[in-house]
């Protein structure tokens, strides 16, 4: 089962959930015993022989390949685990497409999404350090922390966070980050945010987990990346592994972010700075310090005999915390979220974790374990998200089960990154003004500043006959073009852009002697999916 998040966009982890449910649904539909034993044992039986293993070990690097040959993507890295060994080790294509450079097994990739079970590592390691517990609330070592509501903001845990289960709507934060706001801003923002059903909802949030890992290091006093190296990369050896987008970006052996463009062929074109939510989508590391992490995962947090993360609390982030997605039939398995990873069982009875971690800017990666069998992969790319990682995933546990995969995946999966993709764009083409089109009043009724609590101060200018709007603390500027009366449209940027969105003012009457009726306000409509892309003048 494969996973990632959802949202009109979802960032850069956006559809694990969709994912993981469509898995479930193809691999089968499963039983529920009517009553749970007493005490069940901690998994099944394994029912892999090690000669499946060896045979799906094989034929990987015919799996890997055919999926690069049908999506182009240029680099990959691949790492296995069974039995607390490394059976699988390699690297294929160009780091930077075009470029002299093979991907090795110590090439660093941008994670995403697949930060969150680090994170959720990380965090056990403290737990099991009595310093807090996965039950404690946040609000204790987060100064000036806030919800809508005053008894989630006193009441909201380390688990709840991290399983998605806090009330914040999906992805909060995520378009905050685009317009080049930190985090400290962004964390102190979701206060606007509206809140779902309280440990009754899931809604992927970046910012979420973000919070929680940001009270952690707080409790510890120190930062998330130090708290993460001295916690998991430095004693597991995971020399390669780091918090911090600076030392993935000096890394001389890197995997650049790829785009495809119209003709099929992929471009390095955009560079993915995620420290700001960096518990939750900013880690990078190598094929051989994920081996070693899922090695430590497999192994109850020990490492060559060593306990390295207690083995209590790392055995908690596996459990199912809340249902990420109901049955999608009656016969249907429900998808679970636990603390930082998507939580399913199989036909079989086992269970399965995943994750997987999806850059539009540029990376796609997974990691499925099936613990049970002390088995599992990730896969790295360096190439947005086409369906690629997952579907390598899928392809090996299926032949590990049957000898074959048991349906084309690739395809499959990249039609839920697609419809993801479009989830979050316009229903109103932009690009096609109706022909009826009524003008736009003098552009000095649009110009001024806009005032909004949650994104900031939104200032509109006219210049050679054109209007530009600009917010965010680095300015960003945006050329608004005419649609159709007081509607404008513009281009979205970042992570969660979607093509072209509306721009629409609200015209007063005016006052005498203010040279006519000016805009009182101005709706954002990319901004405004929670209802907070209103800017009113000020």
């Amino acid at each position: 089962m494969v996973t990632m998040g959802v949202r009109r966009r979802a960032g850069h982890h956006r559809c694990a959930a969709l994912i993981a449910a469509a898995a479930t649904s193809l691999l089968g539909a499963g039983h529920t015993p009517s009553a749970v034993a007493a005490a069940p044992p901690p998994q099944p039986p394994p029912q892999l022989t090690q000669a499946k293993v060896d045979d799906a070990v094989g034929k990987l690097d015919g799996i890997v390949r055919d999926a690069m040959k049908r999506t182009g993507v240029p680099g990959v890295a691949v790492a296995v685990v069974h039995k607390d060994r490394v059976v699988y080790l390699k690297g294929f294509g160009e780091r930077r497409a075009g470029r002299s450079g093979a991907v090795d097994p110590d090439t660093v990739f941008q994670l995403a999404s697949l930060s969150k079970p680090l994170a959720s590592t990380v965090v056990a390691g403290v737990v099991g350090g009595r310093t807090l517990a996965w039950d404690d609330p946040v609000a204790a070592h987060l100064p000036g922390f806030a919800l809508k509501d005053p008894w989630v903001t006193a009441h909201v845990t380390y688990a709840d966070l991290f399983s998605h289960r806090s009330g914040l709507p999906d992805h909060s934060g995520d378009l905050l980050e685009d317009l080049g706001y930190d985090r400290t801003y962004i964390l102190d923002h979701l206060k606007y945010e509206p809140l779902g059903p309280f440990r009754a909802s899931y809604a992927y949030t970046n910012y979420g987990v973000t919070a929680a890992a940001q009270a952690v290091a707080n409790a510890k006093d120190t930062s998330w990346d130090k708290l993460s190296q001295d916690t998991l990369y430095g004693p597991a050896g995971m020399k390669n592994t780091s918090s911090r987008f600076s030392d993935y970006d000096r890394a001389k052996d890197k995997a650049v972010t790829h785009v495809k463009n119209a003709d099929g062929t992929w471009q390095p074109k955009y560079v993915r700075d995620a420290d700001a939510q960096s518990p939750a989508g900013g880690a990078s590391s190598t094929a051989r310090d994920m081996a070693t992490w899922m090695r430590l995962q497999l192994a109850n947090g020990k490492l060559d005999g060593r306990q390295v993360i207690p083995a209590a609390p790392l055995e908690r982030t596996h459990l199912p915390e809340i249902v990420s997605q109901p049955p999608q039939a009656p016969a249907g398995r429900a998808g679970f979220y636990g603390l930082g990873w998507n939580v399913g069982y199989d036909d079989q009875g086992r269970l399965r974790l995943s994750h997987s971690g999806a850059f539009e800017l540029g990376a796609n990666t997974n990691v499925t374990m099936l613990p049970g069998e002390q088995l599992g992969i990730t896969v790295l790319t360096n190439g947005a998200p086409v369906g690629l990682a997952d579907s390598v995933a899928l392809n090996f546990f299926d032949t590990a089960q049957h000898g074959r995969p048991t349906t084309d995946w690739l395809p499959l999966v990249d039609q839920v990154y697609r419809q993801q993709e479009q989830q979050g764009r316009s229903p109103t083409d932009y690009a096609r003004p109706p022909r009826n089109a009524s003008p736009a009043r003098a552009l000095d009724t649009y110009t001024g500043t806009y005032d909004n609590a949650y994104y900031g101060p939104l200032t509109v200018t006219a210049a050679n006959g054109e209007l530009g709007m600009s917010l965010g603390p680095k300015h960003t500027k945006f050329r608004l073009t005419h649609y159709d009366g007081d509607r404008f449209s513009f281009r979205t940027v970042g992570e969660n852009a979607t093509g072209l969105s509306g721009v629409t003012f609200k015209v007063g009457s005016g006052s005498p002697g203010s040279g006519g009726p000016k805009a009182s306000r101005v709706t954002v409509e990319t901004w405004d999916h929670d209802g907070l892309g209103t800017f009113t003048r000020g």
